[in-house]
């Protein structure tokens, strides 16, 4: 991954965060995170006015969980990127069989092909929530632990494409930038979880949908990574906008 390329790596790994948050494993549970890391109860939370202690809660706890979680993607991010950089020499390896392992993702995930071992859940569980910010933060790290079939292999995707950084504070970024895509609309959603809730009924019908578009977005990933082409992409968009 060199200089030029890195605006256009930093979106693709925002944009990636997003369709994580918006694939079948994770959106029709949000308000069951909300709800158990706030200690609110679900009524509580869907009040047309929240009162303003529900609201404080709601965003201190939602920001420690969205920090629990950052804070483990970023220690992997920052892993994958040094273990990357002790194999320079093969760097043009990584990236072929990396390319060609994010394809076989992004299949995964579109439907067209079935890796079975990916379906199994790996859940590290918190069965009594630990009480006070503390909590959240540790549940919010535990989420990033359960390598869902739909979160696992958006997530390693970005994990693979942070192996090519040259540097481990660019691999770093990368997952910063992807848990600010899964972040952001999850602290959005806590603070209007009416809204939420009225925008998910709307969306249900067409998660099967959202699932191909994030295994074509996953195998486009792929293929810039195989042809390293993410710099060439960011002059395209130099030139003719």
């Amino acid at each position: 991954m060199n200089q030029s390329s890195e605006p256009v790596t930093i979106l693709v790994a925002f944009m990636a965060g997003m369709l994580s948050f918006l694939s079948p494993c994770v959106l029709p549970l949000i308000p069951s995170y909300i709800s158990y890391i706030t200690g609110i109860t679900f009524g509580e939370l869907t009040q047309q006015a929240l009162p303003k202690r529900v609201r404080f809660l709601t965003v201190i706890h939602s920001l420690l969980f969205i920090a629990g979680f950052t804070a483990v993607f970023v220690l992997l991010g920052a892993s994958f990127t040094f273990f990357g950089s002790l194999l320079s020499r093969y760097q043009d390896m990584i990236k072929k069989v990396g390319g060609m392992i994010v394809i076989l993702l992004g299949l995964h995930i579109a439907g067209v092909i079935n890796l079975s071992f990916l379906q199994r859940e790996k859940k590290f569980e918190i069965k009594t929530r630990p009480l006070g910010f503390l909590g959240s933060f540790l549940v919010g790290a535990t989420f990033s632990l359960g390598w869902t079939p739909c979160v696992g292999p958006i997530l390693s995707s970005i994990l693979i494409l942070s192996s090519t950084a040259d540097e481990i504070g660019k691999g770093v970024v990368l997952l910063l930038s992807y848990s600010l895509g899964l972040g952001l609309p999850f602290f959005l959603s806590s603070l209007l979880i009416n809204n939420f809730l009225a925008y998910f009924n709307k969306v249900k019908g067409y998660l099967r949908a959202i699932s191909i578009i994030s295994g074509l977005f996953i195998i486009i990933i792929g293929v810039m990574i195989l042809t390293n082409s993410f710099g060439l992409v960011l002059n395209y968009f130099l030139v003719y906008y």
